[in-house]
């Protein structure tokens, strides 16, 4: 498995790889059923080219195999974003390679913690997991985030 940052291009707005054009609909979609309208919080392919984030991919080969990326919130403190696995490769540790991937990139850029925000449902009970496991602890709501009975808030010290 590859994991490829995006060229400087994205922030540009000059890349567009079909394969992921084509998946963020169904992700963004598969949230959204989750969650009542104004309660998601994924990060659509607009959002992804923000100078403020930073996104990789992971590939095998010319597959893609899923996404992660972060938002800088602060000089010390940045927020996990986008982590998907394509259903084809579930369960097959892509997700917490690309975890380890973009702990160990946020550490060597100086950031001293990491949150996140995912979902309280059934369907978001392996992230969680894997969350913990990864040493991540429930907080409370951070940067612009409020309570909300559709969202787990989580925090890792680097």
């Amino acid at each position: 498995m590859a994991i490829c940052a995006l060229p400087p291009a994205v922030n540009a707005g000059a890349w567009q790889p079909a394969d992921l054009h084509e998946n963020f609909p169904t992700t963004t979609l598969a949230i959204g059923f989750c969650n009542p309208i104004g309660f998601g919080e994924a990060l659509d392919l607009k959002a992804l080219r923000k100078p403020e984030i930073t996104f990789w991919t992971a590939w095998d080969g010319l597959v893609l195999l899923g996404c992660g990326a972060i938002k800088r919130l602060d000089a010390q403190h940045v927020e996990l974003k986008s982590m998907r696995t394509a259903s084809a490769h579930l369960r097959k540790g892509v997700a917490r390679s690309k975890l380890a991937f973009i702990l160990d990139h946020a550490l060597a850029q100086g950031f001293q913690r990491m949150s996140l925000e995912t979902g309280p449902q059934a369907g978001f009970a392996p992230a969680r997991t894997l969350y913990t496991y990864m040493g991540f602890v429930e907080c409370g709501p951070f940067a612009d985030y409020g309570l909300d009975p559709y969202s787990v808030f989580m925090t890792k010290v680097l």
